[in-house]
């Protein structure tokens, strides 16, 4: 052993590649779609079965969700009272059925499989990390697991268990996709679901087209009211994702509604916005308009604490291969949420490749090993670290309570 221990755990991590993706072939081929209980259920099984076999003694907790994939809470004994926590989710934005269509496979540098991006590798690289650490009996604060089976949908129930681990921990590593090249991620937008739904007169639309109230001609307006109210500038952008209404052709129509998803970089959007959504109104009177959802998540800035943390990842990172990249990103993750705390975090420390959420999605094998030592090797490094060695604050960034910002909603 070396006293630099990145040698190691890179030679280590290699030997044992085919291993790491057996373990991510066994997670992709059983399907975990963020609706279905009962296949969430037996995943949970599974990885309450599997852990202990790759990792030895390990303290489970098993936070079972009436609605939702259960929170799996792992303990992995380390070296002194320092917890280091790991979060990662095991549901997938698939429906069941797509691995028939699209199993696991592996070709030239890609293997792809229904959310093998997003983010089943960051399970079995998380386990093989700390899996690395033991073996080679490096030091290592206790690693905290923590396995949610509803991000896709905004994480409604694993939300306080997230939160409470992150506080309890002196840094937190999400193993989210860290998309292509040498990169992780320090900001990330913060995102909102609103419906609105337009309630009007039907009418003939020849007979008696004045008598009615078009509800799909109001919705119209107050889509543009709301485009109108987006700043890109600002990082703040409107997207109507879903639309629908009306019974027929000829029929002023009685009802519509839309999906509007809400994406802000700035936490002073989000009251401006909700202003926005408070003075929408209707052209024609006779409408009436409802609005439910609100913000899913706080957008997630780099704090002085985990702008520390990075700075620890990224020393790992340059004896690896080279200074890491961290541009921000539209969408969120959990990391919004523990940014939103002041504690120190980074996301995106999972793989390498593409395609999340959509048919190409893949990993990059190339990458497999050094994504999994950067890891491994920044848990190492904060064995060394005292509790207060980073600024952490405990108000954060979270934005203030609104009408509409329900803790419950979902979608990433």
């Amino acid at each position: 052993m070396t006293s630099d221990p990145l040698p190691d755990l890179v030679s280590w991590i290699d030997e044992h590649n085919s291993e790491l993706i057996a373990d991510l072939r066994t997670l992709v081929e059983s399907e975990t779609p963020s609706g279905d209980k009962a296949l969430l259920d037996a995943m949970a099984d599974q990885l309450t079965a599997w852990l202990p076999e790759r990792l030895g003694p390990v303290y489970t907790t098993r936070h079972r969700l009436a609605r939702y994939g259960d929170a799996l809470d792992v303990i992995v004994p380390g070296d002194g009272t320092n917890v280091v926590l790991i979060v990662c989710h095991y549901d997938t934005v698939w429906p069941v059925g797509t691995l028939a269509a699209r199993p696991f496979s592996v070709e030239d540098d890609r293997a792809t499989g229904p959310g093998i991006f997003d983010m089943k590798f960051g399970i079995a690289q998380s386990v093989w990390a700390v899996r690395a650490l033991q073996s080679l009996e490096l030091p290592r604060p206790t690693v905290r697991l923590l396995l949610t089976g509803d991000e896709e949908i905004g994480s409604p129930a694993s939300r306080p268990h997230i939160e409470r681990a992150a506080t309890d921990a002196i840094a937190t590593f999400v193993t989210e996709p860290g998309g292509a090249g040498w990169a992780v991620k320090t900001e990330r937008k913060g995102t909102g679901d609103f419906t609105i739904s337009a309630t009007g007169v039907e009418a003939h639309a020849g007979l008696e087209p004045t008598r009615g109230a078009s509800a799909i001609h109001a919705l119209a307006d107050v889509i543009r009211q709301l485009l109108d109210a987006a700043d890109p500038q600002r990082g703040t952008t409107v997207n109507v994702g879903l639309i629908g209404g009306g019974s027929a052709r000829n029929v002023v129509a009685g009802h519509a509604e839309c999906q509007v998803d809400v994406r802000i970089a700035d936490p002073a959007e989000i009251p401006r916005m909700d202003r926005v959504f408070a003075r929408l109104q209707p052209p024609d009177p006779r409408v009436r308009l409802d609005i439910s959802g609100g913000w899913r998540r706080p957008p997630m800035v780099t704090t002085p604490a985990s702008r520390e943390l990075f700075e620890l990842v990224d020393a790992v990172a340059r004896r690896l291969r080279g200074p890491l990249t961290h541009p921000p990103v539209g969408g969120a993750s959990d990391a919004n949420l523990i940014a939103a705390l002041g504690r120190p975090v980074i996301c995106g420390m999972g793989a390498t490749g593409g395609g999340a959420h959509a048919r190409d999605e893949h990993i990059a094998l190339a990458d497999v090993t050094d994504r999994t030592a950067l890891l491994a090797g920044s848990i190492n490094r904060l064995a060394a670290q005292a509790s207060s060695v980073f600024s952490m604050s405990s108000s954060g960034n979270a934005p203030s309570n609104s009408s509409r910002q329900l803790r419950t909603l979902g979608g990433a």
